[in-house]
């Protein structure tokens, strides 16, 4: 029977990505040796999803948690980057090369940890791990996973809102169920809005070891497909491929919605910012930080922490002054955030 915890409810707000510190970067290949953890002090460590660190989304969220953490804790960090067509065993491998040096906690960033992260977790049962978007069993081990389609749902009153065309846009970078909650939140908030307004939606790719969160050229053509169907507004789940739609969008002039970090103060798309409606927010960052937190506190988080509208694990963005100025805007979001709260609305996952 899966053990679940009471959920976390820590008001976690969205953390702000500082990406001039450097990754320890590469593969962690120290495995030699017997399962004993080490009896070393280090803090928190996190092994990057697939896109790795600078995709200005998911991965950079993730970093922004760690580094809020040693700045607070003062402790030595550590963030592995993935390799190209890597398999579990060297996720584990990595995983395990982690728990060996004494750090504490680690957390695998991505559903694609998922099995990495069973076998690791009981072979050293005195550190904490954490998975993000996935659920794993085990008594060190907190899930983190967040109501995606809470936030999508907002940002389909936005695109409903938005648009002129009456025509918007959906791009999932890989077609599995975690995706699926995105494109769902997001179709029923643009219909709960205005039923007359169409969603066209796209996979890049079926399995994520074919780029479909780590190829912009892949996000950039499938944002051209939609435009050309008159698409005014284009809503990305696509890690680091997202940026390819977002910049399709801002060159046809249409409205792009970021993901999971606020797109629009990115340093990297600084250029396309005025074409960033919005984004919808995943803490990702709040969770790394709130489970490396109650490591640090001696009461360590384990089992299922949901991070959704009630705690603002999740939002919607509204750095850009444009959004306020879209009519109605602000109050549409503002009601269906309420009702989502209440229960009033029932938000789909699939």
């Amino acid at each position: 029977m899966r053990r679940i915890s009471k959920l976390t409810r820590v008001a976690v707000g969205v953390a702000s990505l500082a990406l001039a510190a450097s990754a320890c970067g590469g593969t962690s290949t120290d495995d030699s040796g017997s399962d004993s953890e080490s009896k070393g002090t280090l803090g928190l460590a996190i092994a990057y999803d697939i896109g790795g660190k600078g995709d200005q989304s998911f991965n950079d969220a993730a970093y922004s948690g760690l580094e809020k953490a040693q700045k607070e804790f003062g402790y030595k960090t550590a963030d592995v980057e993935p390799t190209e067509g890597e398999t579990d065993a060297d996720k584990e491998q990595r995983l395990s090369s982690l728990a060996k040096q004494g750090y504490n906690p680690i957390i695998g960033v991505g559903f694609a940890y998922t099995p990495a992260m069973e076998a690791v977790a009981a072979k050293y049962p005195k550190t904490t791990f954490g998975i993000v978007d996935s659920v794993v069993e085990g008594k060190n081990v907190a899930s983190l996973v967040f109501a995606e389609n809470e936030a999508s749902y907002l940002a389909g009153v936005a695109a409903a809102k938005a648009t002129k065309t009456n025509i918007v846009g959906f791009v999932g970078g890989v077609d599995v169920p975690l995706i699926h909650k995105f494109e769902a939140g997001y179709k029923q908030g643009v219909t709960d809005t205005n039923s007359k307004v169409k969603v066209i939606s796209q996979y890049l790719t079926q399995t994520a070891e074919e780029g479909g969160f780590s190829s912009p050229d892949k996000g950039k053509a499938a944002a051209e497909g939609q435009i050309e169907k008159k698409a005014d507004v284009l809503y990305a789940a696509a890690g680091l491929s997202g940026q390819g739609v977002i910049e399709a969008a801002a060159k046809a002039k249409v409205w792009a919605i970021g993901v999971d970090s606020d797109q629009y103060n990115q340093a990297a798309l600084a250029s396309y910012k005025g074409s960033i409606l919005t984004s919808a927010l995943k803490d990702v960052g709040g969770s790394v930080y709130a489970l490396a937190k109650s490591v640090e506190d001696g009461k360590p988080l384990t089992g299922i922490q949901t991070f959704d509208l009630k705690v603002n694990g999740v939002g919607l963005a509204e750095s850009n002054p444009e959004f306020a100025k879209v009519a109605g805007l602000s109050a549409a979001v503002a009601k269906a955030k309420e009702e989502i709260i209440d229960g009033t609305i029932k938000v789909k996952t699939e």
